[in-house]
């Protein structure tokens, strides 16, 4: 099945009001706003990667579904695999050594202790589970906020602008440089330890229509909000904000914008606002949304096809 298609399987069993019909980035419950998330070794992380970026990675993507509600973190809870220890042939002089799984999940747990202090996110419960030896970790974490104003994805209205906070396209640059490409350890890091936009979250939540974080690129969750809206949406590929560092690695090329709007991991926020409003938090104008369906690309007003892919896509 496809990810769309097993959507709308569970779409059709028994929801709670608080779903949103699976249809928002998070559930709520009053004041409450819940998120989960899952990384997967391989998929959203690469194995070599230290144990305690995972960690904070991990827990940054969960807030930042709680920044794009405007939430306040209230707790996580952790779903954790131990993988079970190779058992060693007769004889073998490593036996009875510590194994190499063990150093990574303390590692782990000390990147986590790093990046819920860091968040004021306290651990609420979880559950481990075991793994044999040499299969892929599955790590989910679900967060718990608070938020007297939560925005939904699809609130956006015809006219509305399109912004966005921070910059766009360090993570994909930094994903390269973890495949081994020469860069700078600050895109690295924009890859492997996101910062989740809570304070912009919670100033924006009151005033914005419709807000969501960027995860699997600009290009298509910007399409996602308009859908959801019932609405077009239209981007300017010269207005979508690039950092210094990115400019110097990829450069400021037309493929160089089109390569940020797509690559995703930027956990910066998209959100919808009334037309002559300035936003509460610092982000850029990109776009506008209109009456129609569809997403358009321009280039300072040149008008652009759209790429093969506007994003990441969980399946099929």
């Amino acid at each position: 099945m496809t990810e769309a298609d097993f959507l709308a399987a569970v779409r059709a069993l028994p929801l709670h009001p608080g779903a949103l019909g699976l249809r928002d980035d998070a559930a709520r419950l009053g004041r409450l706003v819940l998120t989960s998330d899952t990384l997967v070794e391989g998929v959203h992380y690469l194995a070599g990667d230290p144990p305690g970026d995972v960690a904070w990675k991990l827990v940054a993507t969960n807030l930042s579904d709680l920044a794009a509600k405007g939430a306040v973190p209230v707790g996580v809870m952790l779903n954790y695999p131990l993988r079970r220890a190779a058992v060693p042939p007769p004889g073998d002089a490593t036996a009875g050594e510590a194994s190499p799984s063990e150093g990574w999940d303390s590692a782990f747990l000390a990147g986590l202790a790093d990046a819920l202090t860091t968040f004021a996110a306290p651990i609420l419960g979880g559950d481990t589970v075991s793994l044999p030896a040499h299969a892929p970790r599955v790590i989910t974490l679900t967060a718990l906020g608070d938020a007297a104003h939560a925005p939904p994805r699809s609130g956006a209205q015809a006219g509305d602008a399109l912004w966005v906070t921070g910059t766009i396209g360090d993570a994909g640059a930094g994903l390269a440089i973890a495949h081994g490409q020469p860069g700078p350890a600050e895109l690295l890091a924009a890859y492997r330890r996101p910062q989740p936009q809570l304070a912009a979250g919670q100033a924006l939540a009151p005033q914005v229509h419709a807000m969501m974080d960027v995860s699997d690129g600009l290009l298509i969750d910007a399409q996602r909000m308009a859908a959801a809206s019932g609405l077009a949406v239209t981007i300017d590929l010269a207005a979508i904000p690039l950092s210094d560092a990115y400019r110097a690695q990829a450069g400021d090329t037309r493929a160089a914008r089109c390569a940020a709007a797509t690559a995703g991991d930027d956990y910066q926020l998209l959100f919808a606002l009334a037309p002559h409003r300035a936003p509460a938090a610092p982000a850029t104008r990109i776009g506008v949304f209109a009456s129609g369906a569809g997403l358009t690309l321009h280039d300072a007003g040149a008008p652009l096809s759209l790429p093969g892919a506007l994003g990441y896509q969980h399946a099929g």
